[in-house]
């Protein structure tokens, strides 16, 4: 378990200038944290190259992305991408003529996943082939990388691979019941981890969100001694969630969602950092606050820990800003409800005796259970219905916010980075939004 470490001071320093190269390690989809760390390489002047997770044909067979796709997707990024097919994870990979993993999963059904067994011998061949594919690709990024980065300049490698749920039709029922299921409908993560459809996703991600970032390492051993032993500077950084502080009893507490899933493979990430630190290679993985995405909001109250964010903004000096932040989610609550209300509510929501239970840093990521659902789902339910429309949801301002702070707070961090794991709580967010507004 890596110990806390949160950020606590802005960080100013900035190498990187015209010249230098930002190397996004994940395909850029919509908007997410990462954006505001491009938004920080732009600004700098630092040439932006991609790459792609490339995409699947009639057959599944993984395919480089056509013109025109490269050409929407370069737009997006506003950069070049390297179009070699980047996917990680080993959920559709097998052996010629072979069966992928998800080929034996699609066949459990609500009724059955709970008691089928997986092949792991071949889950494991599988696996193999999945890494050598990636492996193999990421040979030929580098090697294409080689061409773009000159000797003497710093090179920013962002690390955004997350995810490895397998696409079957059985998982979304299974999902919907451990995170957004009450009563009846209610179901122990404990019972997914337990099964063997549990063990194949936890590899999986594992595979995805941590494992990748130690084979970039690994890929551009080569490339980062040119570019230091030629007087550049090379840092990778990495998105990582291990809970964040947020005011509670006016005071900033550690937190967390549960049951969070990804957290086994998050906190492999942390590992990887930590053994890159150990050989002097700058690998910073920033835990990042919780906040709405479209991959997020399958877990139903991971958005509450958001509200607090209000409070720090005028407490960490925010002025007529903050106020202002305050007035603009006023306006999206329906008639007859105000934000003190809301407020009230995620303040008895934090102090409620089930919720406090899970304020267990060292245990983490808990199992969830049926009283934490009844509280943290229905909370939830209940926060939604206070708005005007629940498409335009406070949250989402919130979360906004939240991507506008940590880019500035990564990128400047990266210029001389002080540990290889950080924790961006909300005090460091509220400071950094504020200082960008001062003027506002």
């Amino acid at each position: 378990m890596t110990e806390l470490n949160p950020l606590r001071e802005i960080p100013t320093q900035n190498i990187f200038k015209k010249g230098d190269v930002f190397v996004l390690f994940g395909e850029l989809f919509g908007r997410g944290y990462v954006n505001g760390l491009i938004d920080q390489a732009r600004d700098a002047g630092m040439t932006i190259v991609g790459i792609t997770v490339g995409r699947r044909d009639e057959h599944n067979k993984l395919r480089s992305l056509t013109d025109e796709e490269l050409s929407i997707a370069e737009d997006n990024l506003g950069g070049r991408i390297i179009n070699i097919p980047m996917m990680a994870g080993f959920d559709l990979d097998a052996a010629e003529g072979e069966a992928t993993p998800t080929d034996l999963l699609s066949s459990m059904t609500i009724k059955t996943w709970q008691d089928e067994k997986l092949d792991w011998a071949h889950i494991e061949a599988c696996h193999e082939v999945g890494v050598k594919r990636f492996k193999d690709s990421l040979a030929q990024v580098v090697a294409q990388l080689e061409g773009i980065i000159p000797d003497g300049a710093n090179a920013y490698f962002a690390h955004t691979m997350a995810g490895g749920i397998p696409k079957v039709k059985v998982f979304l029922a299974i999902a919907n019941r451990i995170y957004k299921g009450r009563g009846a409908r209610f179901m122990s993560s404990r019972t997914l981890l337990d099964s063997d459809l549990g063990k194949f996703i936890l590899k999986n991600f594992d595979e995805v969100s941590a494992n990748t970032f130690q084979y970039l390492i690994e890929a551009t051993d080569a490339l980062r001694n040119r570019l230091e032993n030629s007087g550049g500077k090379v840092c990778y950084s990495a998105y990582g969630y291990h809970g964040t502080e947020i005011l509670i009893n006016d005071a900033y507490q550690w937190q967390s969602y549960s049951n969070y899933t990804q957290g086994y493979a998050k906190m492999r990430l942390e590992s990887i950092a930590e053994a890159a630190w150990e050989r002097g290679i700058k690998a910073t993985v920033f835990n990042c606050p919780e906040i709405r995405t479209n991959s997020s909001d399958i877990f139903a109250g991971v958005e509450l820990s958001l509200f607090p964010l209000l409070i720090s903004l005028k407490r960490e000096n925010g002025g007529q800003w903050a106020e202002s932040q305050w007035e603009r989610c006023r306006e999206l609550l329906a008639e007859g409800h105000s934000l003190e209300e809301l407020l009230q509510t995620i303040e008895d929501y934090n102090a409620n005796g089930v919720i406090t239970e899970f304020r267990n840093y060292q245990s983490w990521p808990m199992d969830n259970n049926e009283a934490l659902a009844e509280v943290m789902v229905g909370t939830s339910g209940n926060i939604t219905a206070l708005h005007k429309d629940n498409k335009a949801l406070i949250t989402e301002h919130l979360s906004g916010l939240v991507l506008e702070g940590t880019g500035p707070l990564m990128f400047h961090e990266m210029s001389a980075p002080s540990a290889p794991v950080l924790w961006l709580n909300h005090d460091i967010i509220a400071k950094t939004l504020n200082a960008m507004h001062s003027a506002d």
